[in-house]
């Protein structure tokens, strides 16, 4: 297949939830969510974002700041960030002051998630109002966002007080902590991106709700960040979809039956968003697949994911995630993404165009270069013979 994606440069990354099952050990499932993350960074991805979650007994990381500070001493060049901090969840002048250190221990190498957290159950151990968290995500957004700028910052609600609040520390090298706001469907993501000039990044973007919504979400914001003074950059908008390769589809099939069921239940049980229906139940794979929501098969079928969602998006972004979780047995994740590193990243972005030029040159040339090299051998044969002649004549 060949790509009809218009962009190269497309970066590559994870959002790593993550979701484990609860009858494993839960340090051993932490180990391997950083391994993944230590093998994407030797495989060449660029980006990785790490959840903030504190019930529900599946999402294991409640710090990722923690997980990010770690990863950061055992990778080289991929980007970290959180995918993303829960911000009702946190007095902002406390995120905003231990995100500015992290910034300054990376050297600059950590991304800046928010959103309003996820998880009722959450909200409900911590006395947050599921009705208020978004109103209050945003209220945190506004000061985060000043405090980093290196404002100072008084600002007085219901939940928390700032009296002539600045941070110590202008960002690493005085670079910008880079800001992304998450968003599904509903517009209310894409108009805190504009309005507080963040980035952007589409959660569950293969969904076909979502994918039906990605322009209009992507104008929303567009149009609230022109009345706030902001421009946004698709090169900045991240897809996040969900996918697994293997060498053949009827393998990426039967890595499912590892833990496919089990993720979904997850979600009918404690998440909030159902992903199959109970009447599609006994073929999951083949409704996911049907419906767009989840590229399952080949690096070919990836690639058409996402240029389905580059149509979608109606212009273009920056960053396409795979949703790290954990429906295939541990080794064959690592070979899914060793795959997506070999096959689908130089296919999207062109990587083999040079080596493709060289080549057809070549091939077009063969005779040409053959017929010369003959010649030449032949010369070096005529030439031996002559000097074996005239050290005859010398004996």
């Amino acid at each position: 297949m060949t790509t009809t994606v218009a962009l190269e440069n497309l970066r590559f990354g994870i959002f790593l939830p993550p979701i484990h099952m609860n009858h494993e050990n839960p340090t051993l499932c932490i180990d391997r969510d950083m391994k993944v993350v230590e093998h994407l960074d030797a495989l060449g991805f660029h980006e990785a974002w790490i959840g903030e979650h504190h019930s529900g007994g599946g999402e294991l990381i409640a710090s990722p700041e923690l997980f990010i500070a770690v990863m950061a001493e055992r990778t080289r060049s991929i980007r970290l960030g959180t995918g993303v901090n829960s911000l009702p969840y946190h007095h902002p002048m406390i995120l905003a002051d231990r995100w500015m250190q992290l910034h300054h221990m990376t050297r600059g190498r950590v991304m800046f998630g928010c959103g309003p957290g996820s998880l009722p159950s959450d909200a409900k151990m911590m006395g947050i109002p599921v009705s208020k968290q978004r109103d209050r995500m945003e209220e945190a957004l506004a000061c985060i966002t000043a405090l980093m700028r290196g404002e100072t910052v008084s600002y007085s609600c219901e939940w928390f007080t700032l009296e002539n609040a600045s941070l110590q520390m202008r960002p690493y090298n005085n670079e910008p902590v880079e800001i992304s706001t998450a968003c599904v469907v509903s517009p209310s993501g894409p108009m805190a991106a504009g309005r507080y000039g963040t980035s952007m990044m589409t959660i569950s973007a293969t969904s076909p709700a979502a994918m039906e919504a990605a322009e209009r979400n992507w104008n929303i914001a567009c149009d609230i960040a022109t009345a706030h003074g902001h421009k946004m950059d698709r090169r900045q908008w991240r897809m996040v979809g969900f996918a697994h390769i293997a060498e053949s589809r009827e393998q990426a099939r039967r890595d499912m039956e590892y833990g496919l069921k089990d993720w979904i239940d997850y979600y009918k049980t404690i998440g909030t968003l159902p992903i199959v229906p109970e009447e599609h139940m006994d073929d999951p794979v083949t409704y996911m697949i049907d419906t767009g929501l989840a590229a399952i098969g080949t690096p070919d079928d990836v690639v058409e994911q996402i240029e389905k969602l580059w149509n979608a998006s109606g212009g273009g972004f920056g960053s396409y995630l795979i949703c790290d979780l954990n429906w295939a047995p541990f080794e064959a994740k690592l070979k899914s993404y060793e795959l997506f590193a070999r096959y689908v990243m130089p296919r999207i972005n062109n990587m083999n165009r040079q080596r493709d030029v060289q080549h057809d040159w070549i091939k077009a040339e063969h005779a040409g270069f053959k017929s010369s090299q003959e010649a030449a051998m032949q010369a070096q044969f005529k030439k031996l013979e002559a000097l074996q002649k005239d050290i005859g004549k010398q004996a």
